[in-house]
């Protein structure tokens, strides 16, 4: 271990080590040709479940899953064959993806299922948030809504995606992306966008703060998928970040992973040295030029780290283990 790590040790009771690869699509499958995108850890009885956004020939995302050993996740025990979502109808925010973000539980079985849709344009893209459900244990999930709930607006000038959603203290609450703006950088519009927060009475209707969790500032213009969790009675968070110019050619200014903590989750602020986990320094590793979208989770007292590398999940995803 470095004295880079012993130090972290120190500030952080611990850093995450990595375990390695756990899953890339070999292109078999005909709704998964490529990328292993923004894994999500659904906690079963003898295994664990990780959803992840998959994508076909056309490039449209759909989210599948694999079923993984709790203790060794690069024990892979079934690939499901097709995806659990569908993309929507000609038109709908969801026509040309659907990524998922945040799996909940409900009290009857089902299970709700928050994702991102995709709109392409012209010459960029737009996102919204889209709500579905599962009544047979995450097999498969169904549109709750034609529309999305929730989409540009005079909050999110640009759009709004990624949600994690949190039913706590007697209400629910959501940290998303935030497109504020767009630039055009080599004649490419790049967006900007933040995290914020917003509040819901039955996690259907949601009605943003006006808080900003993630502000802008000279590096971060960008946030990538909030992994918001509530521990110690505070809220904790792993994000990616990244500047906007250069980000998927230049590993200096692509993504990283981040840290943050808030009391009311409302206001939040970032630790970014106590993430405990960075890039590869090795140009051959999967996660040399970037590292992003992280999930954390527990099993049997330990920590666990689900996280993309290169290609924005191009590579597939890795896990890490919380070693103290």
């Amino acid at each position: 271990m470095s004295n880079i790590d012993n130090k972290e040790l120190v500030k952080t009771g611990g850093v995450w080590q990595k375990k390695g690869l756990v899953y890339k699509p070999d292109g078999s499958l005909s709704h998964s040709r490529s990328h292993a995108q923004v894994p999500y850890a659904y906690k079963h009885k003898d295994f664990l479940r990780v959803y992840f956004s998959s994508r076909d020939d056309n490039g449209y995302s759909r989210p599948t899953f694999i079923d993984v050993d709790y203790d060794d996740p690069t024990k892979i025990l079934y690939i499901h064959d097709t995806f659990v979502l569908d993309l929507g109808g000609p038109g709908e925010y969801d026509e040309t993806g659907a990524m998922p973000s945040w799996f909940v539980p409900q009290a009857n079985g089902d299970i709700w299922l928050y994702y991102t849709g995709w709109n392409r344009t012209h010459n960029s893209y737009r996102l919204s948030m889209g709500l579905a459900v599962s009544t047979d244990g995450g097999l498969s999930f169904k549109k709750m809504f034609r529309g999305p709930i929730m989409d540009r607006s005079i909050h999110n000038p640009i759009w709004a995606a990624q949600p994690s959603v949190m039913f706590v203290n007697g209400k629910w609450m959501m940290w998303h992306i935030s497109g504020q703006k767009c630039e055009y950088i080599h004649d490419y519009p790049e967006p900007f966008y933040d995290c914020r927060v917003a509040v819901s009475d039955d996690g259907i209707n949601w009605t943003p703060t006006g808080d900003v969790a993630l502000p802008f500032d000279d590096f971060l213009h960008a946030v990538g998928r909030p992994s918001v969790f509530h521990e110690d009675g505070i809220f904790k968070m792993y994000y990616s970040y990244r500047h906007t110019r250069d980000y998927r050619t230049d590993r200096n200014q692509s993504y990283r992973l981040g840290y943050a903590e808030s009391i009311d989750g409302y206001k939040w602020e970032r630790k970014d040295d106590l993430v405990g986990i960075h890039k590869s320094e090795n140009p051959a590793d999967f996660d040399y030029q970037m590292i992003n979208y992280a999930h954390c989770y527990e099993h049997n007292g330990k920590k666990y780290l689900l996280y993309n590398g290169n290609g924005f999940g191009a590579a597939g995803f890795a896990y890490a283990v919380l070693e103290k």
